[in-house]
């Protein structure tokens, strides 16, 4: 067995191998940045290595420091995560040469499956299935249109080397051709150091569905069940299941099958997933092969009972594989959910900073599972991949799962930075996500205007009017013990008016901290719940339901966070209620005539200048955040009165780039 390893990534992966590494009893090394100096994976393994700035070109993509960081601690193996260079086959080769062992498949295996375009020509040898499309080699503009006409609309054009959602851009015509090719161009230089760009058909109401193959040094290659990774957005996985909804048994063992072929066609070794795409009528095709562990690999180890890094491990060390295709059972439901550091209340927008607060939900063994690479006051950091953590829920039924995930979303409290668990919420209980009938397109389709928070329900509500009474009776309970504060212990009475955004309800309350008859309406509810004033999460039960709040203080009153959709709520006296309809109401300021950042990023271009009249979604600017490029278009037709930034500068949230007339 491996004595150390050395795990050539950051954030939650690495600390995921450390882990899996620790119960073998195996020796770590981490490396990193100068921005991951004080970063968990670090505090995790037994030895740290620098090795250079923050950016990852500068450090965690040089290979050279990577093995010169195993010779000076003496680490035998090399963990490369995900992303950085786990795809790289010049990085394996370099390891065996240097007489490290790569944990992970063999130069040759990555090399045929790493660019897209050799795996899609591979594959379609291998016997398995292959969407319709170009591939070869594109050599301008124009020739990509002439291949997306060829093809049929729509297309999707991906960079041969990209991944993790960058280099990818869809064209329903010629003219999202012309913009979108040169940009995926861009992408796939930038993020990966190669700008060669193929086009395939896209397959309408498509499902993206993986498969997990395991492969040992001795011949032998199994399949661990599907995936179904759906829920996308801008090609980003959102959220992940195992197993899908829609794959049925004999679906299940013929894309098992077609990937265990192609697997074997390429000498493959170790963990390392097959995507399919797959349309309405079931018919399955091959995307490509990522050949490494997967973000979502949690959800295929909660149905399978198997540690996929012990796995890859193991195979590493020249061990066979303990079991056979037959030994697989696939048991219960698992669904993860990827918390980013992005703000979907703004379009989605990358969002950077610190963790002010950090407190996940509670794990529960096998029921609820947090990888997390970030802790309490960690900084969330423009120079790499958004994620804070990935939210892992299992149960014996797809239901259970769900109900599960939203629970314990609910027990997230994330402040100092924006981020997604609300969106994440809403998906969670959205009727088409709970009848499986999903596609890539349900975000697209079912948020076309943005996010604007998920509909309260009035169970939701409910719970909402009856924690903020219970709050707002411990919290003059606290304060009549205080000296000077409400007369000297003066009573307040047991009526208050609960103001939930406009909508105001009369409330009667009888109780303490932790139990509470509270009245509303015709209805008397039991209130459990050990909240403190102080307190940010608000758990207990309403008339036996889980209930899970989250609670921010406000000047006025509190904003209050459930089931995907946050709001403003007071609780008032009767009198002081009464009262509060004479306050004048303060108007915001109106900046509608200016193109603000809409979050920190570098302005890569100006598409107009001053005096230049726009029209209603031209491209007015192209800003880069986390390495991926984002149009700024014209809400409306106008005239530039100024630009205020320039190319190649630095802008915070909400500058100023430019000015209307």
């Amino acid at each position: 067995m491996l004595k150390k390893i050395l795990i050539a990534n950051r954030g939650e992966i690495a600390c995921r191998v450390i882990k899996t590494a620790r119960l073998m009893g195996i020796g770590t090394v981490a490396v990193y940045s100068d921005a991951d100096a004080a970063s968990l994976h670090v505090r995790m393994a037994d030895e740290a290595v620098h090795i250079g700035p923050s950016a990852a070109s500068e450090s965690y993509l040089l290979a050279d420091r990577i093995i010169q960081a195993c010779k000076d601690t003496g680490a035998d193996a090399v963990h490369p995560g995900y992303g950085f260079l786990s795809e790289r086959a010049s990085f394996v080769q370099a390891c065996e040469d240097a007489g490290i062992i790569f944990i992970g498949p063999p130069p040759n295996a990555i090399a045929a499956m790493g660019d897209k375009i050799e795996s899609k020509k591979l594959a379609r040898e291998a016997g398995v299935s292959v969407v319709p499309g170009f591939v070869g080699e594109i050599e301008d503009t124009d020739h990509a249109v002439r291949i997306a006409t060829e093809i049929g609309y729509p297309v999707m054009m991906k960079a041969s080397a990209g991944g993790g959602g960058k280099g990818m851009r869809l064209a329903y015509s010629e003219a999202e051709v012309r913009e979108g090719f040169p940009a995926t161009k861009s992408e796939g230089l930038n993020s990966f150091g190669d700008d060669r760009v193929f086009i395939e058909k896209f397959v309408e109401d498509p499902r993206h569905i993986e498969i997990q193959v395991l492969g040992d040094k001795h011949g032998n290659v199994i399949y661990l069940g599907e995936r179904e990774c759906s829920i996308q957005r801008r090609h980003q996985k959102v959220i992940e299941e195992a197993p899908s909804p829609f794959v049925t048994p004999e679906m299940r063992k013929a894309m098992g099958e077609q990937a265990v072929e192609l697997a074997k066609a390429v000498g493959y070794t170790s963990a390392g997933t097959v995507e399919f795409i797959a349309g309405s009528d079931r018919g399955f095709y091959f995307l490509e092969m990522n050949t490494r562990l997967q973000v979502e690999h949690p959800v295929t180890e909660l149905i399978t009972g198997l540690d996929l890094v012990e796995q890859m491990i193991r195979v590493a060390a020249g061990e066979e594989l303990s079991l056979k295709q037959d030994d697989v059972k696939l048991d219960g439901w698992a669904i993860e959910s990827r918390v980013y550091a992005e703000d979907p209340y703004r379009g989605f927008l990358p969002s950077i900073g610190r963790l002010t607060t950090y407190r996940p939900p509670e794990e529960r063994e096998r029921e609820v599972r947090v990888d997390t690479g970030v802790v309490e006051g960690s900084e969330i950091s423009m120079f790499y991949d958004p994620m804070i953590a990935k939210l892992v829920t299992w149960a014996p039924t797809r239901e259970e799962a769900a109900a599960r995930q939203l629970l314990a979303l609910g027990s997230y409290v994330v402040r100092g930075i924006g981020h997604n668990i609300d969106f994440l919420s809403a998906v969670m209980q959205h009727p088409r996500f709970l009848s499986g009938d999903i596609t890539t397109g349900f975000i697209a389709e079912e948020y076309p205007d943005g996010f604007e928070g998920a509909p309260l329900t009035d169970v939701q509500r409910e719970q909402i009017i009856a924690a903020a009474a219970a709050m707002q009776s411990s919290r003059t309970a606290r304060a009549a013990g205080i000296s000077g504060q409400l007369n000297g212990g003066a009573e307040y009475g047991d009526d208050w008016v609960v103001v939930v955004d406009d909508d105001a309800v009369a409330v009667s309350i009888s109780g303490a901290a932790p139990e509470w008859d509270i009245v509303i309406g015709e209805r008397t509810l039991s209130l459990t719940s050990g909240w403190q004033p102080g307190d940010q999460l608000f758990s207990g039960s309403l008339g036996g339901e889980p209930v899970a709040i989250e609670i921010e203080r406000q000047p006025v009153g509190d904003r209050m966070g459930i089931g995907g959709s946050r709001h403003d709520v007071r609780v008032l006296s009767p009198r002081i209620f009464e009262l509060s309809a004479h306050m004048i109401e303060k108007i915001a300021p109106d900046m509608s005539r200016y193109l603000l950042c809409p979050m920190p990023g570098l302005v890569v271009s100006l598409k107009v200048g001053e005096g230049d009249k726009v029209e209603a979604g031209q491209a007015l600017a192209v800003v880069e955040a986390m390495k991926m490029e984002n149009i700024l278009r014209a809400e409306k037709s106008g005239t530039v009165l100024s630009v205020k930034a320039e190319e190649g500068q630095s802008l915070a949230v909400d500058e100023i780039i430019m000015e209307f007339e």
